[in-house]
């Protein structure tokens, strides 16, 4: 069973991950801003319903690895060790990942028919940017956690 559950956690992070990519390189790649405006406005919505779904499968699956593997317990009871730091800076930027997802995509859903404030381009466009190299970042960490265990 937890064989699945990790099988089910790589799919999601992929899935997730690979999302990030795809619109991370269509940001620089079309230059073009109303064809730009045209894709995101048809993606967007599609994109955001798919990416939520795998955020919450991260993170029942990661949750359920965290205590089936005993994390909780390192972490109560050796709260100095590698694992237990590692674990806590993964669990900090998933959170934060998790934060400004939600901020991101509220904007994202407030403003998609409709043209977005400075303020709100600069918050959108700076959280997507931050999720972008979070994920990099939690890989980098999920590797290390997953060496230890």
């Amino acid at each position: 069973m937890i064989k699945f559950v990790l099988y089910t956690h790589i799919l999601s992070a992929t899935a997730w991950v690979g999302g990030s990519l795809l619109l991370f390189a269509l940001g620089i790649l079309l230059r073009d801003k109303q064809a730009q405006k045209a894709v995101y406005a048809h993606l967007g919505p599609i994109y955001g319903y798919f990416e939520t779904f795998w955020l919450i499968l991260l993170w029942a699956t990661g949750l359920t690895m965290f205590f089936h593997f005993g994390i909780d317990d390192v972490m109560v009871n050796a709260p100095l060790s590698e694992l237990a730091q590692l674990m806590q800076v993964k669990l900090m930027i998933v959170g934060l990942l998790t934060l400004l997802t939600i901020i991101h995509m509220f904007i994202a859903f407030k403003t998609h028919s409709i043209e977005r404030t400075t303020l709100q381009n600069i918050v959108s466009r700076g959280s997507s940017m931050m999720i972008f190299l979070l994920n990099l970042v939690i890989v980098w960490y999920a590797i290390g956690i997953r060496d230890m265990l």
